[in-house]
Order: structure tokens, then C-alpha cells, then sequence
């Protein structure tokens, strides 16, 4: 059998051809890289033995315990192979480490594997993420350089740390925590509150704190040219966002109008708003907090007012509620939101057309119309803004507040809760179907202020009525003292009538209640009258007072002066009818008895003296009379005319008149 000799092709493998036909071959293997080539197919990890299957392993124990015992001829026969192997060890190793120092005997290359197939879709993966990955490692340290730069800006500028202004903002509000994002409530849902309102607020940490208006300047907010605000706001490192319904400052505007005076009368005008710096987060969030307590405010009175029925309905346009307190008296309520730069108020839909939404109850916010962009409501001066009766909304709804969430605690223990006091002694009691139902029933707010309303109109009018009399007459004098212990439905006031320089000898004592739409008046002598609202009534009651303390200073005067109260009549009914009341009159005799003087007072006629004198001038004896003791009966009456007679006043002319006729 002859052998067979395999020989290489001499042509090399091809590695591309091109688009013309053109074919690349693979360059022919030098001896370096056949040897490396060869070199790699061997294994020099592995061990003598270890490639043999476990049988061979087994025959080739069994062979080697089949062998018999030889002893060996020479006694040093092993020492002398080890030394030999180790010998020969040591040469090889020596000319190794010759080969890899001199480096002229062979080049030692590292062993090549094959080039692993390509995937790009798996390179692109993988430099994507390496990217990513490079982006956030510079994104966080941008983000550490900036927090602390800005921490260094807040210690330069003693601004105080997030956490601890975080800290004094939960305890005055309600945060509540959402993945990452902290949120806060404004309702006053925990006092009883049930107004349904868009009441959340966001808090996060502020990136940049400005640190006065060049800053604003240089972000664009205000141009350089337009006047820079003249404020000092305080640095924070919250930054609270509020929505945009709640921005702004909201009041409740209330006034009493007369319908002869137009003093509502409204007009638009376009007012070019100034933007406005950042606050602080707690004004902020009070400003917030009051829009949004304004707004449940007006809800409730125009709701209450669409169902009361009154003998005078009251309406409802837009956001003003007017109601009708007494004949041509009105009390208008209204909604407004002033701009905290222009201090200009702004009526939320005032016009039935402005805006959309522009009633109570329509589209938007809480139902609350708003005016257009770039509308101002201006309120004209005349308009007088009673801040008491703004109040006393506020305390109404505060009241109910308290009314809604906390309940009286039931007696005895075992008792239902929410049952008032009434009610609990009503079966004590023996009360009947009526007066129980009347317990159930409560006042309603928009009625509470209508009633307070009436009684400050009333009191104001009562106070300008004798403001004017005191003003107007002189003699005697009227001076009024308020009671400062009062109640918004009730109030009282002091009336004294003196006369100057007399005020010991007499004084009149007038006390007037006034209540929601009647005065309840005391006088002097225990009598007690209770008059309507019309101002005449008190005016004519004070004149009839004054024209008695006339009389009544006349008498004590008499006492003084040593003469003698003959009579006195507080309703005479001699002489001219008086077209108000009743006139008085007192007859005083002097020491002597010689002199008489009537006095008689008016509460519009004024006051007249007269004289009479015994004895008579013009008695002569005659055959019929001829006694001299009827001569002291008394000759005719002579008017005196005060005018001309010294004296600062009523009383010291009759002081003086008494004197020159006692000499």
C-alpha cells in the first residue's frame, strides 16, 4: 500500500470580494504566528493523568499492584535521579530566563483567540448606557456644586436651612407628604368647614433666592428703566406655590347706602399692574388663606340669601348681595380682591356681564364670577367701609364653624350626643311641639348681620341726632355718654341736661336703649316710652326733656333763693297749644309774698316769665272797698323780657330776677 501525502493548497483563503469582482485574499501566516497557532491548541493547564477516563485509571492501579517488589541494586540509586532531575531542572531554567533577558534566541508574543463575531446593536446598547450612566454621575455632582453653593450663599446671607423652615411651616399648617413632592392644606376643614375649594398648596426648596431688586432687574422681571420697587422682602428657602385662585387679597366690603345717593357707583378703567416681588411663604400662604375664607364667606350669605324670603326680597348680582335693612336704606355685601402693589380693589364679576362665570353658582372657582384682564374695580371714596360689621361676618362664620364640629357633651353620660341644653330640660319642662321646633331652629348668618347692620345704622343715627342737638342749642347743655360695654345687637347711652355753672342744683337723667330697629328711652321720673327708628321721635322727646328740666331747675333754684313753689303743672292746659307735647308751668312766690313770678316752658315755644306785684299801684279806696288789705291782691301780669336781662343763660337770669325782687 502506498502512502498518500496531503499538501496545502497554495492559495490562500478569500476575504472579500469587492463590487468590480476584485477578490482579497488573507496574507499567508508568518512562522510566528503558526507557531503561536500551534501553541494554542495545546493545553498547558492540564496535568499528567487527568485526561484519562476513570477505567484506564482503574486497569492502570491494578498493573502497578500486580508488579512485585523489586529491590534496587544500588542504595542511592534515588538520591542520585533526584539530584539528576533537579540538575537538569535548574539548566532549563537557566536558559529560559537567558532567552527571555538577552532576547536574541525568541520573541515571546502573546497568544491571539479568535476575533468574536460583532454585534452593534449590542455595542450601541452598551456605550447608551455607559453614557447615561456618565451623564448622571456629572448631573449629581453639578447638582452637589449647586446645593452647595447655594447652602454657602444662604450662610453668607443668614438664610435659614430648609429642614428647619420646614419645620416652623408644619407647625402652623397641614403638610402631607407624596412620593417626593410635600403638599399643604388651607381649608378649614379641621375647624368644621365643608366649602369645597381648590385648597392645596405645593412646597418645595427654593433654587434661587433673590437677593433684592437688582436681582430682579438683571432676571427681566422689572425693567431697568421702570421705578424699582421700594421693598424689603425677607429671604426664605421655601418656595410655596399657591393656586391661582387663591392669589391676591380678598375682603369682604360692606356699606349702608341711602337710595337717594348714588354711593356704589362703579367705574372701570384699565390700570397697568406692576409686578409684584416675592413674599414671604407665611404672608403668602394667610393671603391664601383669607382669599379662600372670603370666598366660602360670600357662598354662604348669597346661598342664604336666595332662600330667605323677607317683605323686601334681597338680591344677588354678580358678586354684591344688597339687602333692604330699613325703608330706603340698604346694606350691600361684596366680594372684592385688591392687588397688593395698587391697592386697588377688584370686584369679582360686579356686572352681570363681565367675565365668564359671573355669578354665584356659575362656571369657575367655587362658583365666583371674575372680571376680564386687565380690569380694575375702583370703589369711589364715598363709599364707607364698615370694617366692624367685616368683622362680625367673620366671627358669624366662625361661630358656626364651632357650631358644626363641636357638640355639647350629654347629661347624663349615657345620653345621645348633639343634644342642646333646651333640649334636654324640654321634657322637664313640659314644653310642647312649638316650643320644642323652635329649638331646632338657628339664626342664620346673612339674618344676624342684617340685624347688626340695623342697629349700627340706628345707633349712628341716634349718636348724630344728639351730636346735632348738642351742637344746636346751648342752654342747657346735652352731654351724652356711650356705654362701652355693649352687644352687636344692643347699646345704651346716658343723656344729662345741665345747665352751665348750675349743674349741682339740677340734672336731668335721660337713658336710651337702643336695639335693632326700636329706642327704648327711661326718663328722670321712672317713665318708660319706646319709640320707632325715625330720628323726629328721639328729637321731640329731647325737647320735651329739656323744657321740663326747665322747669325742674326753676323749682330747685326757688329752694335756693328762699322763695316759695305755689304751684306747678306739667301739662297746663291755658294759653296757646303747643304744636308738640304739653307746656309747664310753676308759680313761685317771693319771701316776702309781695312778688310772683310764673314761669311757663314750651318744647317749641320757648320760655316766658311774667311778674305780678302787690301791692297795686292803681288802688284807690272807694265806697264800696275801701279796706287797705285788698290792695295786696294783685295788679295785672307783666312779661319779662329775658332777652335784656343779664345772664349767661336761663338760670342765672332767673337767679338775678329773683334777687332784685326779693330787695
Amino acid at each position: 500500500m502506498a502512502d498518500i501525502r496531503l499538501e496545502v493548497p497554495a492559495e490562500n483563503s478569500v476575504l472579500e470580494v469587492l463590487y468590480d469582482g476584485t477578490e482579497l485574499h488573507q496574507q499567508p501566516a508568518t512562522m510566528s504566528e503558526h507557531l503561536t497557532q500551534l501553541a494554542r491548541k495545546v493545553d498547558f493547564g492540564a496535568t499528567d493523568g487527568e485526561d484519562l477516563s476513570p477505567e484506564e485509571k482503574k486497569e492502570e492501579e491494578d498493573e502497578d499492584e500486580k508488579q512485585p517488589f523489586q529491590q534496587p541494586h544500588w542504595p542511592w540509586d534515588n538520591v542520585r535521579n533526584k539530584i539528576r532531575s533537579a540538575w537538569t531542572e535548574m539548566c532549563v531554567l537557566h536558559d529560559l530566563l537567558q532567552i527571555v533577558r538577552e532576547k536574541r534566541y525568541m520573541v515571546l508574543d502573546p497568544v491571539q483567540s479568535d476575533p468574536p463575531e460583532q454585534k452593534l446593536y449590542v455595542q450601541f446598547l452598551s456605550l447608551k448606557r455607559s453614557l447615561n450612566n456618565a451623564a448622571t454621575i456629572l448631573l449629581s455632582g453639578a447638582e452637589r456644586l449647586r446645593t452647595s453653593q447655594a447652602d454657602m450663599v444662604r450662610s453668607a446671607r443668614q438664610v435659614p436651612d430648609f429642614h428647619i423652615e420646614l419645620l416652623r411651616l408644619r407647625q402652623n399648617w397641614r403638610l402631607k407628604k407624596f412620593g417626593n413632592n410635600i403638599f399643604g392644606d388651607l381649608s378649614y376643614r379641621s375647624a368644621g368647614s365643608q366649602f369645597r375649594q381648590t385648597r392645596i398648596f405645593e412646597v418645595s426648596k427654593a433654587d434661587d433666592i433673590p437677593t433684592g431688586p437688582s436681582s430682579a432687574i438683571m432676571s427681566g422681571a422689572i425693567s431697568p428703566m421702570s421705578p424699582v420697587p421700594n421693598t424689603r422682602v425677607q429671604q426664605s428657602s421655601l418656595k410655596v406655590t399657591v393656586p391661582t385662585e387663591l392669589e391676591g387679597v380678598a375682603y369682604i366690603f360692606v356699606c349702608i347706602r341711602k337710595d337717594e345717593e348714588d354711593l356704589c357707583s362703579t367705574q372701570l378703567s384699565n390700570v397697568s399692574v406692576i409686578p409684584s416681588t416675592e413674599t414671604h411663604w407665611q404672608e403668602k400662604l394667610e393671603k391664601a388663606q383669607n382669599v379662600l375664607f372670603c370666598k366660602e364667606l360670600f357662598m354662604q350669605l348669597a346661598s342664604e340669601a336666595v332662600q330667605l324670603t323677607p317683605s323686601i326680597p334681597h338680591m344677588v348680582v354678580g358678586n354684591q348681595i344688597t339687602a333692604t335693612i330699613f325703608p330706603g336704606i340698604q346694606l350691600l355685601i361684596g366680594l372684592c380682591l385688591s392687588d397688593g402693589d395698587e391697592q386697588q380693589r377688584k370686584k369679582q364679576g360686579s356686572s352681570p356681564g363681565a367675565g365668564s362665570g359671573g355669578g354665584v353658582g356659575g362656571s369657575g372657582s367655587g362658583g365666583m364670577g371674575v372680571v376680564g384682564t386687565g380690569s380694575m374695580m375702583q370703589v369711589p371714596s364715598k363709599n364707607s367701609h364698615d370694617h366692624v360689621l367685616e368683622h362680625s361676618l367673620h366671627q358669624l362664620l366662625h361661630g358656626k364653624y364651632q357650631g358644626t364640629f363641636q357638640h355639647d357633651l350629654p347629661h347624663p353620660t349615657y345620653a345621645p350626643m348633639g343634644v342642646s341644653k333646651k333640649r334636654r330640660i324640654a321634657g322637664p319642662e313640659g314644653c310642647d311641639r312649638s316650643q320644642i321646633l323652635q329649638t331646632t331652629k338657628s339664626e342664620k348668618i346673612l339674618e344676624q348681620i342684617i340685624r347688626q347692620a340695623q342697629h349700627n345704622f340706628l345707633r349712628l343715627r341716634t349718636m348724630y341726632v344728639i351730636d346735632q342737638m348738642a351742637m344746636e342749642l346751648k342752654d342747657p347743655l346735652i352731654v351724652s355718654h356711650w356705654n362701652s360695654f355693649n352687644s352687636p345687637t344692643q347699646s345704651c347711652v346716658k343723656i344729662n341736661i345741665i345747665t352751665q355753672g348750675y349743674d349741682t342744683v339740677s340734672r336731668t337723667t335721660l337713658v336710651i336703649h337702643v336695639y335693632e330697629r326700636s329706642l327704648k328711652c327711661i326718663c328722670r321720673d321712672g317713665r318708660v316710652m319706646t319709640m320707632s327708628f325715625e330720628p323726629q321721635e328721639l328729637r321731640n322727646l329731647i325737647f320735651c326733656q329739656i323744657s321740663q328740666h326747665n322747669m325742674a331747675a326753676s323749682q330747685s333754684m326757688a329752694k335756693y333763693m328762699g322763695w316759695t313753689v305755689l304751684t306747678a303743672d306739667t301739662n297746663i292746659g291755658v294759653g296757646p297749644v303747643e304744636p308738640l307735647g304739653n307746656a309747664s308751668a310753676v308759680l313761685l312766690a317771693s319771701p316776702n309774698g309781695n312778688k310772683i313770678m310764673s314761669i311757663r316752658s314750651g318744647p317749641l315755644t320757648g320760655i316766658t316769665v311774667a311778674v305780678l306785684s302787690s301791692p297795686r299801684n292803681d288802688f284807690y279806696p272807694s265806697t264800696v272797698v275801701s279796706e287797705r288789705k285788698w290792695e295786696n291782691l294783685g295788679g295785672p301780669w307783666q312779661e319779662v323780657r329775658l332777652e335784656r336781662v343779664e345772664g349767661r343763660n336761663f338760670l342765672n337770669k332767673i337767679e338775678l330776677l329773683m334777687a332784685a325782687l326779693t330787695a
